[in-house]
């Protein structure tokens, strides 16, 4: 993986051709995004994705140093991250995913409302007023329903962590979700859709890597670029403190 500094990973899994593909992209210090590498899996299974992270590391890519780590809701690929990582990594939840699992449990009347009112809340800039906003509407929803409820406070300081981090203004766009992986398998469903038949498992990880890597050579700057070195530096300053904490 060259000498690239690296500032963000991304992982999702995302169904193709029938199969279970985890993804994962790296964005480096000066905002270029690159695909790291895929694994099939038949579901997020830690010891999968732990074991394909390690594979990452021996490549080249760092597992001891301060990163953002985007991922979707998935226990199996946070398990992981915890087990590979440690403490040395801040993990953003996705705020789409998280939006999402609250409303399906609400009625289908209710739910753009309640999707207006999240994002209202997340995009408050400030740590503070966006974790206040949240809590009233976690409040208001234990009144409408307990599960809705449960569901937005699983894991809910995790979809601040670019608040807490000082960052999002900047670079909430690029990464309070997981549309950059989105994006990238929308271009490689674009490439390969009319392919209806499959062969072995090996021909159809070759085609999506061939696709991964031509799109790849598509790829502009993530949004807010430049404001990167707050990040990292912010995440220094995090596993810093978090070491002082520990001794």
């Amino acid at each position: 993986m060259d000498d690239a500094e690296w500032v963000v990973l991304i992982l999702d899994g995302k169904t193709f051709a029938g199969d279970q593909l985890v993804i994962a992209l790296g964005v480096t210090a000066t905002g270029e995004k690159r695909i790291l590498g895929l694994v099939q899996t038949a579901r997020e299974n830690t010891r999968v994705i732990a074991s394909f992270l390690r594979e990452l590391g021996e490549r080249g890519f760092p597992l001891d140093q301060p990163l953002l780590v985007v991922l979707d809701g998935s226990k199996g690929l946070r398990a992981a991250i915890r087990e590979v990582f440690g403490d040395t990594v801040s993990v953003q939840r996705c705020q789409w995913h998280k939006r999402e699992n609250v409303v399906r449990y609400l009625a289908k009347p209710d739910q753009p409302t309640w999707r207006r009112k999240l994002q209202a809340a997340w995009a408050h800039p400030a740590y503070a007023d966006a974790k206040r906003a949240l809590d009233r509407l976690h409040r208001e929803l234990r009144v409408r329903n307990e599960s809705a409820a449960a569901s937005l406070a699983e894991g809910l300081e995790e979809t601040l962590t670019l608040h807490r981090l000082g960052v999002f203004p900047e670079l909430g766009t690029s990464f309070k979700t997981t549309n950059l992986i989105e994006s990238v398998m929308a271009r490689l469903e674009a490439k390969t859709h009319r392919v209806t038949r499959w062969r072995t498992s090996d021909q159809k990880l070759r085609w999506c890597a061939a696709a991964l890597w031509a799109t790849e050579r598509q790829f502009r700057r993530v949004k807010g670029h430049r404001h990167l070195p707050l990040l990292k530096h912010a995440l220094q300053h995090r596993l810093s403190l978090t070491h002082s904490a520990a001794a």
